[in-house]
């Protein structure tokens, strides 16, 4: 980069939050994703929003691309550099601003950690529900960027669902804030939600505003073991039909139980076809009767085993198994793929019968997890980058499940987003139309292609 514009980047932030050495870069190069990696050429560390707003206006002027990152947990290539340009991360803008306990809002700089804002309001009886399954490492900027989900996904929604607000840096560098503290507020279009899941191609999130509400009073979680995979998606239908909505319904395949096992000790049963992890909370009361009516229904519909919490700890010991899948699975082969095709709960069955049938067709290694009361699946390919042949078989695996996906009135992404992983397969979702439309949102609120440029498009 130019050494001109080196001196005026340290100028406007801070010589210290300016790297342009080598080493200094290489973690700034990729992010979760396998396969993925690009060498950055200049890194910020913003420490404020005026730093991100003098960075972008310098961009603005020069033309100069800007990648915005947070934790680097993204699993679509979001955060990776492409073409050069500035690497801007935003893990600094650590605070929480305030917590409006009379509003049931809380106000946090985007680079706060997603579990720290749960953790702050827990003492005074309030929850911010969205756990995405890297709640303790990812940023909320991140989560807003990306709309990313998590395990209490059916009952409680997505990231999109308690965002209020936010500031935003515009691709001129100019500040805007967008939204209210007002449960209803319908002035003007709702521009907040044009950058949620937006993946920093529309503008950079500096500030966000969220929803709190009461924390749950009880809770109670049970694991229910199969020897089949269609009496597991069976049993979550009939959960949904007898309009019990719990907080998390999950489940994990025979080759996930195993890894996990192997990894966390937490007792799961290693032969089953599939385990299906479900948890209700809310008024005591409810809750007992949600918890029985649901290990009912699992009995019913061919559960082997229910094994109902007995206390705080169990329960956290059984939900461990699912939230530590990913980790379990990555120790198997050097590279870990994981995907997040989402489909209409009525056709889970279907899909994950097909990523079974593609494993064996393409001679590939794929354990299946994942969201079932929201129809979110997780085929996660262990494989090795380093096999080129091999490589080429999983790309043609995953097309075949992206087509599927859509086939089945699905979409290729449910939470983890576009970025440069899945952009050839985006257009196969939308239609002529709705594509260019996607575009024109783009030309007009960063008509240079300055602001993450290379990703979904």
């Amino acid at each position: 980069m130019n050494p001109a514009i080196i001196s005026e980047l340290k100028s406007a932030v801070g010589a210290a939050n300016v790297l342009t050495e080598k080493e200094d870069l290489i973690p700034y190069g990729f992010d979760g994703t396998a396969a993925l990696k690009n060498a950055a050429t200049c890194v910020i560390m913003a420490e404020s929003t005026d730093h991100v707003a003098a960075v972008m206006t310098l961009a603005a002027r020069e033309k100069i691309p800007i990648v915005t990152r947070g934790s680097g947990t993204g699993l679509s290539g979001g955060s990776v550099p492409v073409g050069g340009g500035i690497v801007l991360c935003l893990v600094k803008l650590d605070e929480i601003l305030e917590i409006d306990s009379a509003n049931l809002t809380i106000l946090c700089q985007c680079g706060v950690i997603t579990k720290a804002i749960d953790d702050a309001v827990t003492p005074m009886g309030l929850f911010y529900p969205p756990d995405p399954g890297s709640i303790k490492i990812s940023t909320i900027g991140g989560n807003v960027a990306n709309n990313s989900g998590g395990l209490r996904g059916l009952k409680y929604g997505v990231t999109r669902d308690y965002v209020m607000g936010m500031e935003v840096v515009l691709a001129t560098g100019e500040v805007c804030w967008l939204g209210s503290k007002c449960v209803k507020d319908v002035a003007g279009y709702s521009m907040k939600d044009l950058f949620i899941g937006s993946e920093g191609t529309l503008g950079i999130i500096t500030k966000v505003l969220l929803k709190l509400v009461p924390r749950p009073a009880a809770r109670k979680t049970m694991l229910a073991t199969y020897d089949s995979m269609e009496n597991a998606a069976r049993t979550v239908s009939k959960i949904i039909e007898r309009h019990i909505i719990p907080c998390t319904l999950e489940f994990l395949d025979r080759k996930t139980c195993q890894c996990v096992e192997d990894f966390a000790k937490v007792g799961l049963p290693t032969e089953a076809a599939a385990v299906v992890l479900m948890e209700t909370d809310g008024h005591p009361v409810v809750v007992a009767e949600e918890a029985e009516a649901m290990a009912e229904i699992a009995r019913e519909n061919g559960a082997l085993a229910v094994e109902m919490a007995k206390d705080d700890a169990h329960a956290t010991r059984l939900a461990s198994a699912r939230r530590s899948a990913f980790s379990a699975l990555a120790r198997i082969k050097p590279t870990t793929i994981l995907e997040d095709v989402t489909v209409p709960r009525s056709r889970l069955t279907e899909i994950v019968s097909f990523v079974e049938e593609i494993g064996v067709k393409y001679d590939l290694e794929i354990a299946t997890f994942g969201h079932f009361g929201d129809g979110n699946v997780h085929p996660t390919f262990l494989t090795d980058e380093t096999n080129v042949e091999e490589m080429e078989r999983v790309h043609e695996a995953m097309s075949e499940i992206f087509d599927k996906t859509i086939e089945l009135e699905g979409t290729i992404t449910g939470e983890h987003g576009i970025g440069l992983a899945k952009k050839p397969y985006l257009p196969r979702q939308f239609a002529d139309a709705s594509y260019g439309l996607l575009a024109q949102v783009k030309k007009s609120l960063d008509p240079d292609c300055l602001l993450n440029p290379g990703k979904i498009f």
